[in-house]
């Protein structure tokens, strides 16, 4: 049975994961220290033989005794709330955790796989983003912690392969969505859906003019997974081309949940970017991958799991306590 270790196993992509390779057979060891995952995600996991977890910082020295054949290092905050509370948290998982977690697959001579983002674009000067463009970044805006974090990963990651022979691979994550999602993390679905649910009206920021590209959970795991299992060592884009404007967005996820919210429209954040949208004909052709599941389809999916969420889920806001971890 093959090992793989996942890290940010308790959240919303990691969990996703370790549930793809527990259905592929693999022995799965989850490591989180939940910051920003919740054990809730993957507690039908734990009465498994062929899973374990690991509540640990991957930021420290990271010990898994055995063989591993596979690290896929998930682990960092992925929302402006969480890494405009924890910047520092932020910049030392994508340094000192990546180098930790690279050191420990030279060690076990396992193939490695990072979580990249299309942030390292930041606010994109070439429309859509292929793999080849290096961006338009500010490095030290409140954004800069979390897409150099992400761009240092790169970095060294690529380092590594060319330096030690590793065998990486680099996954540049456009916007996802799905069920597992945390409500209130600042990313535009779980706003506009609780707000939807609480009868408040919805928030769009700037003119709504911005555009994103939304992929659905399934998709986007099964690219990841097709990518991981590939010759292909160079950041491949995983996300779904299907463009559409914040504002439009808004106007169909009142259409979705039935209700009569008005949109409100509040000041930009700064560098938020204003376009965004994967060019994927490197995974089409490499992988024989696109997505496959519509956006009114998905959502529908996303918009039933909100629902199912208590009450009091539902109505709380971002209550996580960021103090101690922030001091360090």
């Amino acid at each position: 049975m093959k090992r793989v270790l996942v890290t940010g196993a308790a959240g919303f992509l990691g969990s996703h994961l370790c549930d793809r390779f527990i259905s592929e057979g693999f022995y799965v060891i989850g490591m989180d220290n939940l910051i920003t995952g919740d054990l809730k995600n993957i507690e039908h996991l734990f009465k498994l033989e062929n899973f374990e977890f690991y509540n640990h910082d991957v930021t420290k020295f990271v010990h898994v005794p055995g063989d591993l054949d596979y690290i896929l290092h998930f682990a960092s905050p992925a929302s402006p709330i969480d890494y405009l509370k924890i910047p520092i948290q932020t910049l030392k998982v994508g340094a000192l955790g990546t180098h930790n977690l690279l050191g420990l697959a030279k060690e076990k001579n396992a193939r490695f796989m990072i979580a990249s983002t299309s942030e390292i674009y930041g606010d994109p000067l070439v429309h859509p983003q292929t793999e080849e463009y290096y961006g338009n970044v500010n490095t030290i805006g409140p954004r800069g912690v979390y897409d150099e974090a992400k761009r240092f990963q790169e970095s060294i990651t690529m380092a590594y392969h060319r330096f030690h022979g590793l065998d990486t691979r680099i996954v540049r994550i456009f916007n996802t969505y799905g069920p597992r999602m945390r409500l209130n993390d600042g990313r535009v679905i779980p706003a506009f859906m609780g707000q939807a649910l609480r009868g408040e009206d919805l928030t769009v920021f700037g003119d709504g003019s911005q555009t994103r590209s939304f992929c659905y959970v399934e998709d986007e795991i099964e690219g990841i997974y097709r990518l991981l299992m590939s010759d292909y060592t160079l950041p491949m884009n995983i996300g779904n081309p299907h463009e559409i404007s914040i504002r439009d967005f808004a106007e169909e996820i009142i259409k979705l949940t039935g209700t009569n919210q008005k949109v409100i429209y509040k000041p930009l954040p700064k560098d938020d970017p204003m376009q965004r949208q994967p060019d994927i004909s490197k995974a089409k052709e490499i992988l024989g991958w696109e997505p496959q599941v519509g956006r009114a389809e998905g959502m529908k999916k996303t918009f039933d799991y909100f629902k199912s969420l208590s009450k009091e889920e539902l109505e709380k806001t971002e209550h996580r306590d960021f103090k101690e971890v922030n001091r360090k």
